[in-house]
């Protein structure tokens, strides 16, 4: 009897819940994204590259921005697939001509769109439906997953809901803008660490951004660090994001900050070997109840371990050999 990988058994029949890289790193002048790529094809696609039409275009010279980042998606620095890009909020003229430029000009889809400044599920859905729409007239045979970045007052609101439109992946945290949102009434210290976890206001968006996601089986990603120069202020911040606040994602807009993001996210040594060995005990017991020292666990516990192994493959772990069938994809 073959044996049936935590796929097959943990999950009733759907799939599993949604696994991005663990950062994703912003870059908007034509420099800086070349530069960024090339990271990429360093490290590996243990990150994200977002190409930025909104912030990254010059006022007026939107189309050759978006033409720029359509020339990059699927070329030859494009190494593995992973690179998106964010257009323009829905109230600014060219988003539509953001979409069917890079849709239409680059040698693959992008690995993503992300669509800042959401005031409104009505607005999002819209942007979705174009989207949609729109890879359908130039023939890309998969949807295009969106992300979404959750900044305004209207998006906070309505987060589960935004959460479960089909075509969405992920939401975002846009702290920046968030604050901003309040007319002075959040501190700007709220923008930084420590006063962006502790900050009530701001601390009850991240949690309710997180949890839709979770709820509705999408990645949150957290905000960006602003801190450029000590690395282990960025870490600190990540970690914090991950076990206290349970963002699986982050958001770099540094260069330096990108391996540190991936490393505060990865799982622990001990922690892989832990979930490795429960996993292939449960495997060897055709996934029903095993115990592990002094401890019993069952596919309750099992989908938790499965979460860490699948987490450290994708930050580019080492994972004991003997795991290797625990991946295998059936036929």
């Amino acid at each position: 009897m073959r044996a049936l990988t935590p796929t097959e058994v943990l999950f009733d029949g759907e799939a599993p819940p949604a696994l991005l890289p663990v950062c994703d790193h912003y870059a908007g002048s034509e420099k800086l994204m070349l530069k960024s790529l090339a990271l990429q094809a360093q490290l590996g696609p243990v990150f994200d590259v977002t190409l930025d039409c909104e912030d990254g275009a010059a006022i007026g010279h939107e189309a050759e921005h978006a033409e720029l980042v359509a020339s990059l998606i699927g070329g030859e620095h494009d190494r593995f697939g992973r690179v998106g890009v964010r257009i323009h909020d829905f109230a600014h003229p060219h988003w539509r001509d953001d979409v069917r430029r890079i849709l239409r000009s680059a040698r693959q889809a992008p690995a993503y769109v992300t669509l800042p400044k959401v005031r409104s599920v009505a607005d999002a859905a819209e942007m979705c439906a174009f989207v949609e729409a729109t890879r359908r007239e130039y023939g890309i045979a998969k949807p295009v997953p969106i992300q979404l970045l959750i900044e305004t007052h209207g998006a906070l609101a309505d987060v589960f809901r935004l959460a479960s439109l089909p075509t969405v992946e992920s939401l975002s945290f846009g702290l920046m803008d968030f604050v901003s949102a309040h007319d002075g009434a959040i501190p700007d210290s709220a923008m930084r660490s420590p006063g962006q976890f502790d900050h009530p206001l701001v601390r009850r968006a991240k949690l309710e951004i997180s949890a839709a996601c979770h709820a509705h089986g999408r990645v949150p990603s957290h905000n960006v660090s602003t801190e450029i120069r000590d690395m282990s202020v960025v870490a600190a911040d990540a970690a914090r994001a991950r076990e206290e606040f349970g963002y699986t994602r982050m958001w770099s807009i540094h260069p330096e900050q990108v391996p540190v993001i991936v490393a505060a996210f990865a799982p622990r040594d001990e922690a892989i070997a832990t979930a490795a060995d429960i996993l292939l005990a449960a495997q060897a017991a055709q996934w029903g109840p095993t115990r592990h020292g002094d401890t019993l666990h069952d596919r309750a516990s099992y989908r938790f371990y499965w979460s860490v192994l699948r987490r450290a493959r994708a930050t580019g772990r080492p994972l004991p050999p003997e795991t290797a069938p625990l991946f295998a994809v059936s036929k």
